[in-house]
């Protein structure tokens, strides 16, 4: 019994106790308490693209190189995988669809798409037409269609339904390539592996980390200069910074928090007021583009196909 007798009073908490549960209850708060919008990253009001060296040595590049991921990782540390999924197989499809097309669109279309489809072996036995309808909206869709369904039976008849978990395999499956099979590993098996998607690409090559163009001859110079570990969560910051400020056409290098160490600063607008302006999804205070982002996200969720 908890109570107190009747006619007796309650013995008081003392002093220490009462800390000791305020303290509790500050950290209980703090813990459960919702991400803040992160502000906007400052960078210095004049800056001038640092100079790097043409003989630059290897060891000097990978000392800057790992410099920026430090960096990276500190501007980003809930960096994920923008796509929506809850198991290997979700995620493979997902990515297959990415292709041209943004992951918002792809995470809209998704939900309808996996309700109708669950497995390997439902989607495998899909009537093609009434596929092509409900992922029409990430365009190439009779192609994308076609990847799909082989896909899908190529896991019902070659891999007992399961997505495998190495790459040699996954690089077999219709319209899966490197870059496919990488996020599936990374993101769904921990496997390490690199991204080399169009964002990816742009930004080594501003940072001058290789000139190469061929995404696997990228992969290759990348993962020569990071060690393993870090392959996965690399990709994710430099495509992250990619979407929200170092863009293709208009650069945000004005509200950079990189920018003393980019050898490209100045392609983009250096003013850091017109420059926050051009920040995109939660650094420019929008939504994200996953429907059903981590916890730990500190964005709007993107809103559902036709959601006003």
């Amino acid at each position: 019994m908890t109570s107190s007798e009747p006619g007796t009073t309650p013995p008081k908490a003392s002093k220490a106790t009462t800390a000791s549960r305020t303290s509790t209850a500050a950290k209980t708060a703090k813990a459960t308490k919702a991400p803040k919008t992160p502000k906007a990253p400052e960078a210095p009001k004049t800056l001038k693209a640092p100079k790097i060296p043409k003989g630059e040595s290897h060891l000097a590049l990978v000392r800057r190189a790992r410099r920026i991921n430090r960096e990276l990782a500190e501007v980003y540390p809930y960096a994920h995988p923008e796509l929506d999924f809850r198991n290997p197989f979700e995620l493979l499809v997902a990515t297959v669809l990415s292709a041209q097309t943004t992951d918002l669109r792809v995470n809209q279309t998704t939900p309808a798409l996996f309700a109708a489809y669950p497995t390997p072996e439902d989607m495998a036995a899909a009537n093609p037409e009434e596929m092509e309808e409900l992922i029409r909206p990430t365009g190439f869709f009779r192609a994308k269609t076609r990847s799909l369904l082989g896909l899908s039976a190529a896991l019902r008849d070659d891999f007992g339904g399961e997505v495998p978990g190495r790459l040699e395999d996954l690089v077999k499956l219709p319209g899966v390539g490197r870059k496919t099979a990488n996020v599936v590993l990374g993101n769904a098996y921990g496997v390490p592996g690199i991204t080399v998607d169009t964002h990816f690409g742009r930004l080594v090559r501003r940072w001058k980390w290789t000139d190469e163009e061929d995404p696997v001859k990228v992969e290759a110079v990348i993962a020569d200069i990071f060690p393993k570990s870090e392959w996965t969560m690399l990709s994710h910051r430099v495509i992250f910074h990619g979407r929200r400020i170092c863009h293709a056409r208009k650069p945000a290098c004005g509200a950079c928090p990189i920018a003393p160490l980019c050898p490209s600063y100045g392609e983009g607008e250096t003013d850091p007021e017109k420059a926050r302006k051009l920040l995109k999804y939660e650094m420019g205070g929008y939504p994200g583009q996953r429907l059903s982002p981590p916890p730990d996200f500190p964005g709007k969720p993107a809103p559902a196909l036709g959601a006003v």
